[in-house]
């Protein structure tokens, strides 16, 4: 088919526009602004043949291959509290986390890790749970000289959250919590498929088409959100095809008898819950009941016409209830 000034003659349509990937432009973009905001990718090298990936603040960059910090004693006294934003199961860290990084770097060393098998990380090791997620992502803190923290996890990254919470007390000085579970049993998946109409999680998480593109959306958000079928397609090659085998063995190391299950023992005195009124996918029964089960130690806010992904649809909301939590830790960064 011949084309003129890059349009098909035949469609109409700009061959052009057809041969890029639009979220990879985006991803770019996202990256580029990350560095303006301050941070720097850092690969950081486990046992096993394991790597995570972070963006980092560019002055807490490693640069010896011993994990020595560049970082002077006088540099080492002026950090700032650590905030540690991790991702959900569909986006790597630096898209999930686009709206907040901007909001916290001024105040906060924010740090952006890639988990297992997303983004730049991966592993040789069997295990795919999500303790083995945290053990990973709380020696890679220990190699960036990350002594506390705040941990921020949202979906797949809230279980995470939670297990380095109770596995890490040292490490993970509080908690913010956005649409997920102290752990995903076997009967709650079942709740949760029958609410959405899927068959099995992995339909709903691991798409292959680009109405379950739209469908994983949907699901995801309370506004209905338009997109053309080219950013879903894009969404899909990007995203979705990315490991597939290892993220299909990561729902079923998620999945976990009612049996098993159990409230995680925090030494943690401050948790936040900061949901989505809207949340489809684990819904307000669930967080009051998670609440419940926490104590007076958990503070529940919700934000109201917002779904799962609250932090990208309601984000200067969520931003506001983000900082006014980290300021009841930090009291001290009121005063720079």
């Amino acid at each position: 088919q011949g084309t003129l000034n890059g349009v098909n003659k035949e469609t109409g349509h700009d061959t052009v526009a057809e041969m890029m990937n639009w979220v990879e432009v985006y991803k770019t973009l996202l990256h580029w602004l990350a560095r303006r905001a301050g941070l720097r990718q850092q690969t950081v090298e486990l046992e096993s043949g394991t790597i995570m990936n972070f963006w980092v603040p560019k002055t807490n960059v490693i640069t010896t291959k011993k994990g020595s910090a560049c970082n002077s004693r006088e540099k080492e006294e002026k950090k700032k509290p650590a905030v540690v934003l991790v991702h959900g199961f569909a986006m790597d860290g630096i898209m999930t986390w686009q709206f907040q990084v901007g909001s916290l770097v001024d105040r906060y060393d924010v740090y952006v890790p890639d988990l297992l098998f997303f983004g730049g990380s991966a592993t040789d090791a069997p295990d795919r749970s999500p303790a083995y997620q945290a053990d990973c992502l709380a020696a890679a803190l220990g190699r960036l000289r990350v002594r506390r923290c705040t941990v921020v996890g949202f979906s797949y990254g809230g279980v995470v959250s939670f297990k380095l919470a109770e596995r890490w007390p040292d490490l993970v000085s509080s908690l913010v919590v956005s649409g997920s579970t102290f752990a995903m049993t076997d009967s709650l998946s079942s709740t949760i498929v029958k609410r959405l109409g899927v068959s099995s999680l992995a339909e709903l998480l691991l798409p292959v088409s680009v109405e379950g593109v739209k469908a994983l959306f949907s699901a995801a958000t309370y506004r209905k959100l338009w997109f053309p079928n080219c950013f879903h397609r894009d969404f899909l090659e990007v995203v979705m095809f990315a490991y597939r085998k290892e993220r299909a063995e990561m729902l079923e190391a998620l999945v976990i008898s009612s049996q098993e299950a159990k409230c995680p023992s925090l030494q943690q005195e401050r948790i936040l819950l900061l949901w989505g009124e809207n949340e489809k996918i684990f819904n307000l029964e669930l967080v009051k009941n998670i609440k419940g089960q926490l104590g007076e130690k958990a503070t529940l806010k919700t934000i109201e016409k917002a779904g799962h992904l609250v932090h990208l649809e309601r984000p200067c909301v969520y931003n506001r209830c983000l900082k006014e939590f980290l300021m009841l830790i930090h009291p001290e960064v009121n005063q720079k």
